[in-house]
């Protein structure tokens, strides 16, 4: 009996070192440039991509100028509303690259903050503070820049643009008598 309770008191106390590591769903990013955005992000910050930050606008019937542009001839757009949405999507872009850059830099100096193995509580504060805020001015733009863009089309057009990206299902869009569906933007 002392023998098969010492026997389970020894694999109790070797069980730790015998279970299989456990990999965190982070594994293999400790080799990013910046620890919290990947290859991909970081080049999509930079290039001002919508990344799914106008999908609110999106999908509650207000067009984004790229996919209006794609949809031009389906849309019958004037040549007038193919200026201005051209227009746009340029001050857009610029807009939107303008503050990834300075997202993804800050991303970066909130990494340094980690590296450097001294991280003071009001230094941390601040920098997640200044990320935060950049988040939100790139959402901002995203989303304002749909919001403009609406102001451009008529409401057949913005029924047609709906209809074509596939947005057919779900509730009806508020008062628009309209619905859409949930594809991703």
């Amino acid at each position: 009996m002392k023998t098969a309770l010492t026997l389970a008191a020894t694999l109790l106390a070797l069980a730790p070192a015998m279970a299989p590591a456990q990999h965190s769903t982070y594994s293999g990013q400790e080799t990013r440039e910046i620890k919290a955005l990947s290859a991909e992000e970081i080049k999509q910050y930079l290039a001002g991509a919508g990344m799914g930050y106008a999908r609110a606008a999106e999908l509650n019937r207000y067009p984004g100028p790229m996919h209006v542009l794609d949809l031009a001839e389906s849309l019958a757009l004037s040549l007038e509303q193919r200026k201005a949405t051209q227009r746009l999507m340029d001050e857009h872009k610029a807009q939107a690259r303008e503050i990834g850059a300075k997202l993804v830099e800050a991303e970066r100096t909130l990494d340094r903050l980690f590296i450097s193995g001294k991280v003071e509580e009001a230094a941390l504060a601040q920098q997640v503070k200044v990320v935060a805020a950049l988040r939100g001015d790139y959402r901002l733009s995203h989303l304002d820049t749909h919001r403009k863009m609406r102001s451009t089309l008529t409401e057949e057009q913005v029924r047609r643009y709906d209809q074509l990206r596939g947005y057919t299902g779900g509730q009806q869009a508020h008062g628009s008598g309209q619905s859409h569906g949930t594809r991703q933007h």
